[in-house]
């Protein structure tokens, strides 16, 4: 096997992370495998599956050119810092230059302990690595930035949380793994020299335009804003829930990273939550928004330090704050706008919206399935039953359409256009919490049928498939999932 590696962050000072090998596993076995992933990667897909490919999956072969580290990061984890956290059960062998010229990081998540373990087994269970291998690649057909998967192997070996469970290991994929944290790390340290050279590898990987600029780490931090604010944007558009906002968990490339105890709703309601450590609702879905700034002003807080204008650092600091409100809103009101079939801003718009999400709570409707059957009723009215059946009270939805249909009027159009147009952003397939637990209880028992089929309808979420109509319906009572966990 062949791997384009080319290690910049393990070329950084031995205070950015600690040089460890991966713990070998006794009876490795390939579990999926994503092959599209592996051909933008330049890797040869046969050759993965292989035995050879497959004990590499599992940190038990290295391959040629890795150099295996676990990086270092701090992180506020439900408001607390803690100055020492890092990859604990993760190991990045390395970075790939992909055919078309950009930078991946190759990520073994699960595979032993780290200096950073704190007393961990390093281990990750066969359920967390099956719920983000089919997520992360959900939330990548559904369009939002995100880590990808690339394979999973079980261990052949046993892991002790609450029970005995089968180990597994997944082969991670991202732009890079640097977070909020990263920055948190150095700067809670007072190492400024850290913490420059990290900016400065960070402007020199994910934002070059800016190595030219005087103020270079002042516009850093307005670009870093930029990317998180649209990303929680899109979060909201689809009804995610990332479940554990730590400043840890937020990568400064805008990529959505680490599906521990997420979830996408399903009966809508602002304050709906899902993480079983989320006593308080703390990362509930309508906070995350605000929990975004929150992190970002930890983050600020590291990087005023490099500023170039030192007595005026803090108040360019909150200037580049305040602008993620700004961004935020503009992302998340343009996006629903085109949730529901408009074309041109008007001020009432965010009302119309309100309305909408107002009935929806009241009534417990659907998220995924309230939109995707408005493209439905764009064009063609009588289709509103089919939208009224969501809500309890069928009726609630009458006072929404007919405003709507007013909006809609005022920009004219073609009507069938338009519902085309709204087929593409609003999904019709979601990762259901029941199917995802589905998928799960049946590979604990060694059937992967699920797990594979659930992939294959997630493949192409904006698209009807009638023949897996059942993976668009909402979970009956006795399915409903209510809580997810972290996988440590």
């Amino acid at each position: 096997m062949s791997f384009a590696f080319d290690n910049s962050y393990a070329r950084l000072p031995e205070s950015f992370h600690a040089r460890v090998l991966p713990t070998p596993v006794a009876a490795p076995r390939l579990l999926a495998l994503n092959e599209k992933l592996a051909a933008e990667l330049g890797l040869d897909a046969k050759a993965l599956a292989s035995a050879d490919g497959i004990a590499m999956l599992a940190g038990n072969r290295i391959p040629p050119r890795a150099e295996p580290i676990a990086m270092a990061y701090s992180g506020h984890q439900f408001g607390h810092f803690n100055a020492q956290l890092g990859d604990g059960r993760a190991i990045l062998l390395g970075e790939i230059i992909t055919p078309s010229g950009e930078r991946r990081d190759l990520h073994l998540k699960g595979a032993g302990p780290t200096p950073f373990s704190r007393r961990g087994d390093g281990r990750a269970a066969l359920g967390p690595v099956i719920r983000e291998y089919i997520v992360s690649e959900a939330m990548q057909a559904l369009g939002v930035p995100t880590t990808r998967a690339l394979a999973a192997v079980t261990t052949g070996e046993s892991v002790y949380r609450e029970e005995v469970l089968p180990g597994a290991v997944l082969t991670r994929v991202a732009s890079s793994h640097i977070r909020v944290g990263t920055f948190e790390f150095f700067g809670s340290r007072g190492d400024r020299d850290g913490l420059q050279k990290l900016a400065d590898y960070v402007i020199a990987r994910h934002y070059p335009d800016l190595a030219q600029e005087a103020d270079k780490y002042e516009k850093l931090l307005e670009a870093i804003v930029t990317r998180q604010a649209r990303l929680v944007a899109q979060w909201m558009h689809i009804g995610f829930i990332h479940g554990v906002m730590n400043t840890d968990n937020m990568t400064v490339s805008g990529e959505t990273i680490d599906y521990g105890p997420c979830a996408f709703m399903e009966a809508y309601h602002p304050s709906t939550v899902f993480s079983f450590i989320d006593r308080q609702g703390r990362y509930a879905y309508a906070n995350q928004p605000s929990i975004a700034q929150w992190n970002l002003a930890r983050l600020a807080e590291c990087l005023m330090m490099l500023f170039a204008h030192e007595a005026e650092a803090p108040e360019r600091a909150n200037a580049a704050l305040s602008s993620f409100k700004t961004h935020f809103q503009k992302a998340y009101l343009d996006g629903l706008r085109r949730k529901i079939g408009l074309r041109a801003a008007q001020d009432d718009d965010a009302s119309l919206l309100a309305d909408l999400f107002n009935r929806m709570a009241e009534n417990e409707a659907d998220f995924t399935l309230t939109f995707r059957r408005l493209c439905a009723s764009v064009a063609d009215p009588t289709a509103d039953a089919g939208v009224a059946t969501l809500f309890k009270d069928p009726s609630s939805f009458a006072g929404f359409a007919e405003k709507w249909r007013a909006r809609l009027a005022q920009e004219g159009g073609d009507l069938p256009e338009r519902a085309q147009q709204m087929r593409r952003v609003n999904p019709a397939f979601i990762p259901r919490n029941h199917r995802v637990e589905e998928a799960i209880a049946a590979a604990l028992k060694n059937d992967l049928a699920p797990f594979h089929q659930l992939n294959r309808v997630l493949e192409k979420p904006f698209e009807d498939q009638p023949e897996f109509v059942e993976y668009m319906l909402p979970a009956r009572p006795e399915e409903r999932v209510t809580q997810t966990f972290c996988g440590t």
